[in-house]
């Protein structure tokens, strides 16, 4: 032994920098530090990705299933998935790494995707956990115990805040930036347009004292930069580039059994709404007969209610509509949007009807419903002319669009709804379901005897790896174990 240690000497001796030996085993492929700014560009792409797809489309009542049972459109799922937490590593070490080099605009944005993770987190499960959540490396918390809804609310909202502030006291380009080109002052209304649909989806609670939802709601819109047009979307943007392209592309789906949904296709009829051109294909017949794309008539859709063989009979005779081609066979397509200037819009309109603030409600919803037609005139390649601010001035006189025609709070609030959930199509996933589970609007058709669920199991995972604590959660929110159930209602709905 004494041998190996004098020789090891001699050549530490005979060097002309003698290192030490762990620092001789660093691997040099093996990245210990970055900057922050090669870090955001993949956080970005997969917030923005995240759930992008037809999945919520069948329990948002737009798309059926042909060639089997869709779960989501019978409402027969059971567990969810904790992938966001998964995502949020990388976004953990961004801002540890913001913190390294001292770069707070990193840190903001950090706050700003955990929030957006978490928010989708607690509205799909309920209690997770959150405040000991991602700490296993740092705080050796291998099991995290899982926090109250309310709590997660509290936390969410304060982050928001936080990264809004810390913004405000920046001036400097956002390196890395793919959705904004580094412009701090538009992050910063993307971030307070979320807070407002943070709030907004607490308004069940509104009249909670500790949460202050409606006072915070005015101070954000009186006092907070918002955005003012579809100019300040937070969008990503596709190219027609390997990895690059849009979510749906070239996918296998839309040519077997995928159709379009009859009560999402004639609540667009019922309204003349033409943005059902950029969503839908005629039908089959429809296209035989050489109707015009403009032919409200030429469309037709699944019952989704009905058994999935009776629909594929349907679709087989050429009498339902598939998914407009746009989305799987153009690369680049349309943006996913994850706050927008048109959601928030109508997110303030209804905070108007609910007497949050003061305001003139109209004047917003209609701003909103133009800025989602102006949405799909702009990216909906070949369908402009029918979405012309004229034909949505149009589109806003007839009564049934019209915010005026309604007489009673609820009866605004279901046309506010209705227009969140019209231009929610391949945007927003899973947001109109939680629309409908806080106001009831719009409704969704099922087959008799099933109720809408309020949320999914937990993973199995959890089960094994983390049993106390998820089982702590059940416990404490649904009273037995034996409640993990998608019927159980979360804290936020009751």
């Amino acid at each position: 032994m004494k041998k190996i240690a004098i020789a090891a000497l001699a050549v530490c001796i005979g060097l002309t920098s003698c290192k030490d030996l762990a620092e001789l085993n660093i691997d040099p492929n093996r990245v210990t530090e970055t900057h922050p700014q090669l870090q955001l560009p993949q956080i970005q792409w997969d917030a923005f990705r995240y759930n992008a797809g037809t999945s919520s489309l069948y329990v948002n009542k737009m798309l059926v299933q042909t060639d089997g049972e869709s779960a989501g459109q019978y409402y027969k799922w059971d567990r969810g998935s904790f992938s966001p937490y998964s995502l949020m590593r990388d976004v953990t070490k961004m801002m540890e790494e913001a913190e390294r080099i001292n770069s707070p605009v990193y840190t903001a944005l950090g706050k700003f995707f955990r929030a957006n993770y978490f928010l989708g987190l607690t509205m799909t499960f309920g209690d997770v956990p959150y405040s000991e959540a991602l700490k296993g490396e740092a705080d050796n918390i291998g099991s995290p115990k899982y926090d109250p809804q309310k709590e997660i609310f509290k936390g969410i909202l304060q982050e928001l805040e936080e990264a809004d502030a810390i913004l405000a006291s920046q001036n400097t380009l956002i390196a890395g930036d793919i959705i904004y080109a580094g412009d701090v002052q538009k992050w910063r209304k993307a971030i307070n347009a979320f807070r407002l649909k943070t709030l907004m989806m607490l308004s069940k609670k509104e009249g909670e004292a500790d949460l202050n939802v409606k006072s915070t709601f005015a101070s954000i819109v009186a006092n907070n930069p918002l955005m003012t047009s579809n100019d300040d979307d937070a969008k990503l943007v596709f190219l027609d580039q390997q990895n690059n392209r849009y979510p749906e592309f070239n996918s296998s789906g839309y040519g077997s059994g995928m159709y379009m949904d009859s009560t999402f296709i004639q609540r667009l009829q019922e309204r003349k709404d033409p943005r059902l051109f950029t969503y839908s294909t005629l039908t089959k017949n429809a296209e035989d007969a050489g109707l015009p794309i403009d032919d409200f008539n030429a469309y037709e859709g699944g019952d989704p209610a009905a058994p999935y063989a009776t629909v594929n009979t349907k679709a087989a005779q050429g009498r339902t509509s598939k998914v407009n081609n746009r989305y799987h066979k153009d690369p680049t397509n349309e943006p996913l949007v994850l706050i927008g200037y048109s959601e928030q819009q109508l997110t303030i309109a209804e905070a108007i009807v609910r007497g949050w603030l003061s305001g003139d409600a109209a004047t917003y919803y209609n701003q909103g419903v133009k800025s989602s037609f102006k949405f799909y005139e702009t990216f909906a390649k070949g369908y402009a002319s029918y979405l012309t601010p004229a034909v949505a001035e149009e589109y806003l006189a007839r009564p049934i669009n019209n915010l005026a025609t309604a007489t009673t709070t609820d009866e605004k609030i279901g046309k506010i709804i209705m227009q969140r959930y019209l231009r929610s199509f391949q945007q927003s996933p899973y947001w109109a379901f939680f629309d409908h589970l806080r106001t009831g609007y719009p409704s969704f058709r099922r087959p008799a005897g099933v109720d809408i669920p309020y949320r999914w199991i937990y993973p199995q995972a959890e089960y094994n790896n983390n049993k106390d604590n998820v089982e702590d959660a059940i416990k404490s929110q649904y009273s037995d174990l034996s409640n993990d159930k998608i019927s159980a209602q979360p804290w936020w709905v009751k």
